[in-house]
């Protein structure tokens, strides 16, 4: 394609680069284009020749100007993925724009173009059979899902990559193969958390996290937006407002909570600002077409943008952190950075500005850059952080992203709105975020800008308990939405359902130690347990936690359920049969659920007595997992972790628990356990005992 200052060479040809995956290349494929991948975690290696059998073949063209990769799609079959986008679930028929735009209440393209670009499609068949694409291309593009899959590009032509494989599961796990997978998270960052634009001065922080605790609402993080910098400067603190970081942390982690910061990429020009004085003094600027310093306007007014695609500024910018977290700062937010520009075309920089490149990164325009701007930038700063905390685990989380991102960030859905619609339209978005490779995320709880009513913000974190990602946050000119500002009854439900999730973490925590390891979302759609169900594709109302949780919201009409056996429990001592606000938690049948204790905070996490939560399936028997580490640290990447089977077995009015050490050397501790069996006429609980096996009689009535 003319224009791009790329001389084409020969393209290479079709590969086999994987068990049933190939990479497929258009005539006119230039590498220098698009190589080094952002999308693949490294480049495959090719295997052999593509199949002569192969189904899905990608016919490439220009139309338009336009390069296009086109795929048709069989009948019958259901498509998902394409990563952050309003709307439902199945993405049949949708057209979205790939160009990570600041989209505040998604008002914007009618939400069809967010804050983050995946070039990918999850194909479900109507026999349960999978496929996925990748269109590895991070040019601004479409995907139009009209008749068939296209991906349409502004920019030079781009290769496919394809896979096949037996259910959509082992699409994800292929697709994780590709473009890598999370690490493990921090434990705290599985606690709840909330922020709001902004907390300040430093007393408004304490007291929020005192009132947390004499409410006994459990909570782990605090966010700090950024009213807490010095006229919206990055890297500082207002001397008011914030005359003591440290301390204002050093608090907190007393009280049990961690701290996350935001920090923008957007850096004021300002003499003798030492952000910009340093950033000038390296060179460090994205640069106008004509080769000058560019400058947009953002939060602190006229604002130079490091060029991340420059080795240097990427370690530049790494070295920033160093002083940053020496005040006690446990995480970072990295947002603005599609990059956010208020004064700048479609709301970001102009697309012919020029990025320098430097190492393998070649030299380019930024509508080349723009949809990998965020992830560039997220991936210097967890190197940062890294850097500052070589035995933490880094958390950072991150507005803009694209395909692969994951493995630097966790992400929420961006500004959403305190309504029914935003509430409802959070679990589809999710769900395909952990569809498109992004396991870590969820939305704002209640909802960021909007007044959010009493009722819908007890309907929304009744919901939100279960979502990876789970923060509340609102705007600077809403109304408060802590827990306890709509009221008693629903500070009431908050306090439920905070205690239901934070009884679950064992559960969650081993969720996410299965997705570091292969890439299986936490939150799943409930195709999933069983995908030749073609009833369960467009259900999105309710949703699974892993393979044994089936969440089902209160507000739910008419959910399309999975068959078999799924019964309802209940996690902190709700009946939620009769309560209005928390959903219904059933567990699948065959299913043991560990359950923790009720605490206030992670740093009471304590696995020295656990809750096993039993549903029998028809033949009687049960099986369950958990997985235990440290909770911080890189100590589990040497073998410092536990993972133990459950087992359970009914016979005659006993059942019978197993519990297994299995893998890892960290050394076992003496647990107590208690056994809850739950079946269709009710629940037996056990006594506390230790040991490997526990009995259960159960009562008459079940």
């Amino acid at each position: 394609m003319l224009g791009f200052g790329f001389t084409h060479a020969k393209s290479p040809t079709d590969k086999l680069i994987g068990l049933n995956i190939s990479v497929f290349y258009p005539a006119n494929y230039d590498a220098r284009a698009h190589q080094p991948s952002f999308a693949l975690f490294k480049e495959p290696k090719v295997l052999g020749q593509v199949p002569s059998n192969w189904k899905q073949r990608p016919d490439f063209y220009t139309k338009n100007g336009k390069t296009v990769a086109a795929l048709p799609v069989p009948k019958g079959t259901s498509l998902y993925g394409t990563g952050e986008t309003k709307g439902t679930l199945i993405r049949n028929g949708e057209n979205i724009t790939l160009w990570n735009t600041d989209n505040y209440k998604y008002s914007l393209a009618k939400g069809k173009r967010l804050y983050q670009s995946h070039p990918w499609v999850l194909g479900v068949n109507s026999d349960g059979s999978a496929f996925g694409v990748i269109a590895d291309n991070t040019w601004k593009q479409q995907i139009d899902l009209s008749d068939s899959i296209r991906f349409i590009s502004d920019g030079p032509a781009f290769r496919v990559i394809v896979i096949q494989r037996n259910s959509p599961q082992e699409v994800i796990k292929a697709l994780a193969n590709l473009i890598g997978k999370m690490e493990m998270p921090p434990l705290w960052s599985l606690g709840y958390q909330q922020c709001r634009f902004s907390y300040v001065p430093d007393t408004r922080i304490k007291n929020l996290a005192d009132t947390f605790r004499l409410k006994n609402l459990p909570c782990d993080v605090i966010w700090m937006d950024i009213d807490y910098m010095e006229k919206f400067k990055i890297f500082t603190f207002d001397k008011v407002k914030i005359p003591d970081p440290k301390g204002v942390n050093d608090y907190l982690h007393l009280k049990g909570f961690h701290s996350i910061w935001m920090i923008d990429p957007g850096v004021k020009v300002e003499k003798d600002y030492p952000v910009y004085e340093s950033g000038s003094a390296g060179d460090h600027w994205v640069q106008t077409a004509d080769g000058k310093e560019f400058h947009g306007k953002v939060w602190p007014g006229p604002c130079a943008f490091p060029d991340f695609t420059m080795p240097a500024t990427r370690t530049w910018w790494s070295g920033l952190y160093k002083d940053f977290m020496a005040t006690g700062i446990d995480g970072v937010w990295n947002d603005m950075n599609e990059p956010s520009v208020f004064d700048g075309p479609d709301g970001t920089m102009p697309e012919n500005n020029h990025h320098r490149g430097g190492g393998n990164l070649p030299a380019g325009p930024h509508l080349r850059y723009h949809n990998v701007y965020g992830m560039l930038m997220v991936k210097a700063s967890r190197e940062g952080i890294l850097a500052v905390n070589p035995n933490k685990r880094p958390f950072v989380l991150s507005r803009s992203g694209f395909l692969g991102s994951n493995r630097f960030a966790a992400t929420w859905t961006g500004d959403n709105c305190g309504t029914v619609e935003h509430m409802k339209m959070s679990i589809p978005m999710t769900l395909n975020l952990g569809l498109s490779g992004q396991a870590f995320s969820g939305p704002d709880v209640g909802g960021f800008t909007g007044i959010t009513t009493p009722e819908l913000f007890g309907q929304w974190i009744a919901m939100g308990a279960f979502f990876p990602f789970m923060r509340g946050h609102a705007s600077n000119d809403v109304n408060n939405k802590e827990p306890w500002a709509f009221g008693p009854e629903i500070e009431k439900v908050s306090r439920t359902a905070l205690n239901r999730r934070y009884r679950l973490l064992p559960y969650f925590y081993t969720l996410f130690n299965e997705a570091s390891k292969t890439g299986i979302p936490v939150m799943r759609p409930v195709f999933f347990a069983d995908p030749k169900d073609t009833m369960l594709r467009k259900e999105q109302q309710a949703f699974l936690i892993g393979n044994d949780l089936l969440v089902i919201p209160k507000w739910a009409v008419n959910p399309v359920l999975p068959s078999g056996i799924w019964r309802i429990a209940s996690i902190a001592g709700e009946n939620s049969t009769t309560d209005t606000y928390q959903s219904d938690v059933r567990v699948k049948g065959g299913a043991i659920i560990p359950l923790g204790k009720i605490i206030q905070n992670t740093t009471q996490y304590n696995l020295d007595s656990l809750t096993l939560l039993v549903s029998l399936d028809k033949n009687g028997k049960a099986a369950g997992t958990i997985y235990e580490d440290a909770g911080e640290g890189f100590q589990y990447k040497k073998g410092e972790y536990k993972t133990f089977d459950f087992a359970a077995q009914q016979v005659g009015s006993t059942v019978k628990v197993t519990v297994t050490p299995k893998t890892g050397l960290l050394k076992p501790t003496i647990r107590k356990y208690r056994v809850c069996v739950i079946t269709d006429k009710g629940t037996t609980e056990g006594n506390w005992t230790t040991g490997n096996n526990i009995s259960v009689i159960l009562t008459d009535k079940d």
